[in-house]
């Protein structure tokens, strides 16, 4: 009715036409997530945890597997809580081959399939190995993914999961330090990492090398317009396109 008046000359605009238009919102790019050599640093200072005594194996044990789960996976730390190691099977794919996958059950109670790739499914068999179980799991085994140290069969905590990183990363952190006090500022950055920083980093090196459909499929995203926030590297090119190209060029410094 409204284009009807504006066109028979009743009206100068229709008022309606502004609450068609679709609201844009720009993505906010993510910015917690581990640089390169922050996560290297990282994964030294897992790979540096003492093992002397049964506990401290299993502590460095739980650690290594944990961050597996995080960056590998590409879990969120309430997947890892609530799911088992039952979740883990194996399917013969159309092309006959057989491959591994782990079924989760994530936000709004949707259920999905992670990619259980061979190095996954390695360290899977080693922290298992630790705690004195088989080598693989077996169908509906209802053992915890990541499990306390006092009762293996229980589940860890949201909370202990949390400290656990944290811990790791203050580690990271000072190795940093001892680089002198120039790098105070990345080592403050590194020792607020959270778990969930590590999702972040797994999502960021996995956008930098396959569809982002793939990316947003493994890590259980509704849209793909959540998953382009990890394209940091078009950012970055056109960074360095513009530094390289673009200057006033002050004569006096």
């Amino acid at each position: 009715m409204f284009s009807w008046l504006v066109e028979a000359g009743y009206l100068a605009g229709n008022p309606l036409a502004l609450s068609r238009r679709k609201r844009r919102h720009a993505a906010p790019r993510v910015s917690r997530f581990l640089p390169e050599a922050h996560w290297e640093l990282a994964k030294a200072a897992i790979e540096a945890m003492p093992a002397s005594s049964e506990r401290e194996k299993l502590q460095a044990s739980r650690t290594r597997w944990l961050f597996s789960l995080l960056y590998i996976g590409g879990l969120r730390v309430s997947e890892i809580c609530a799911a088992g190691m039952g979740g883990f099977f194996c399917r013969r794919g159309v092309d006959g081959r057989e491959r591994w996958w782990l079924e989760i059950t994530g936000k709004g109670s949707k259920t999905r399939l992670v990619p259980a790739t061979g190095e996954l499914m390695a360290e899977l068999m080693r922290y298992r190995r630790a705690q004195g179980l088989s080598p693989l799991p077996h169908e509906g085994e209802s053992t915890p993914l990541e499990m306390t140290l006092i009762a293996p069969l229980k589940p860890m905590a949201r909370s202990a999961i949390h400290e656990l990183v944290k811990a790791v990363m203050k580690d990271a952190a000072a190795s940093l330090r001892k680089h002198g006090p120039d790098h105070e500022t990345s080592a403050a950055q590194l020792e607020q990492a959270s778990t969930h920083w590590i999702r972040h980093t797994a999502g960021s090196r996995l956008s930098e090398k396959v569809d982002l459909k793939v990316v947003r499929d493994n890590l259980g995203h509704a849209n793909i317009s959540t998953t382009s926030i990890y394209l940091h590297t078009e950012d970055d090119a056109r960074h360095d396109a513009t530094m390289a190209a673009h200057r006033i060029g002050w004569r006096s410094p």
